[in-house]
């Protein structure tokens, strides 16, 4: 088998390579598939990102969302990668933060950190669909992920600088609508917040 045509071939359809899906539509064993993927992986065209998974460096349109929902079905952007993309907060995260269900993990590479932190099943949710080039991902809505924000935030003693927080890009009714699904604690920053920036106006 030439890979190098392989890999070019699946290049023009997506960014990711999924290792038992190469070996059932190529007729081969997983074994061989990973074995080839390993060698490509020295020469710097593929990039190994968790158990089967892999980036095809082939494919110039890569974003690091198009694994979100690969990597953990049950997840969503937010937190500060989901707050700098609305304009919330200009503090762009060198790493992708993601909110799971399931176990919280990091998963890296070479040229990427992906990071699921987990919260309860009650509290997932306030997320839509998004498109990258060749797949989808979830991404919290601005104000679930300010919430969600400052929810972990204190759940591990760590402090929430709110002053930081660009609110005018939020819908001040639905945040207030959200947050009484919260512990009062963090109803308690959302009105601190919201009675800071009333004074400020």
């Amino acid at each position: 088998m030439n890979w190098t045509t392989i890999l070019a071939e699946e290049a023009r359809s997506n960014s990711i390579l999924r290792l038992d899906d190469l070996a059932y539509r190529y007729h081969i064993q997983e074994i061989v598939a990973r074995n080839a993927l390993r060698r490509y992986e020295t020469r710097g065209l593929v990039e190994h990102i968790a158990n089967k998974v892999y980036i095809n460096r082939l494919n110039q349109n890569f974003s690091p969302r198009e694994l979100v929902n690969i990597l953990r079905p049950d997840s969503y952007v937010s937190l500060e990668s989901a707050l700098v993309d609305y304009g919330v907060t200009s503090q762009s995260p060198a790493i992708l933060t993601c909110i799971t269900t399931g176990y919280p993990k990091v998963f890296r590479s070479s040229s990427l950190t992906i990071s699921y932190r987990k919260i309860s099943k009650e509290l997932f949710w306030g997320f839509e669909e998004k498109r990258t080039r060749y797949n989808t991902y979830h991404i919290a809505l601005p104000e679930k992920a300010l919430l969600d924000w400052i929810y972990l935030s204190r759940q591990e003693g760590l402090p929430t600088p709110v002053d930081e927080i660009n609110i005018k890009f939020l819908n001040h009714r639905k945040l207030r609508e959200f947050a009484e699904k919260f512990p009062r604690t963090v109803q308690e920053v959302v009105n601190q917040v919201l009675l800071d920036h009333a004074v400020a106006a």
